[in-house]
């Protein structure tokens, strides 16, 4: 049995499955640009689903992921470009490519906030 390369939509689809990648995406999709401790705080808040309940601890935890997993994951195709020094994050070329998706995952998200928000 041979492995195939996945197409084109099934890896837009593997990318926006996590709700990390979605969340970053959906802060950086309003001004095309963000700084990684401001996200890490607004995705640990959504995922928490209260800001006070974002810990440093918590927070934590979703910068190690965002750094050694999703971000990387974004940058190779060509969705985001990132500055770990710096922490600057930018959406890339590849972002249009997947905003129409990334539009339609939103709308199913469970945090009314988040659905209500339309993407700029």
């Amino acid at each position: 049995m041979t492995q195939t390369t996945p197409s084109r939509m099934e890896a837009a689809c593997s990318l926006l499955a996590e709700s990390e990648r979605r969340y970053l995406l959906y802060q950086l999709a309003e001004t095309r640009r963000g700084n990684l401790e401001d996200i890490v705080s607004e995705i640990a808040a959504w995922e928490l689903e209260e800001a006070d309940a974002a810990d440093s601890e918590y927070r934590q935890q979703v910068y190690v992921s965002l750094i050694h997993n999703h971000l990387p994951r974004l940058a190779d195709y060509d969705i985001v470009d990132y500055d770990l020094r710096s922490g600057d994050i930018v959406l890339a070329e590849g972002f249009d490519d997947i905003r129409p998706l990334l539009e339609q995952f939103k709308q199913t998200e469970s945090e009314p906030e988040i659905r209500e928000t339309p993407l700029p």
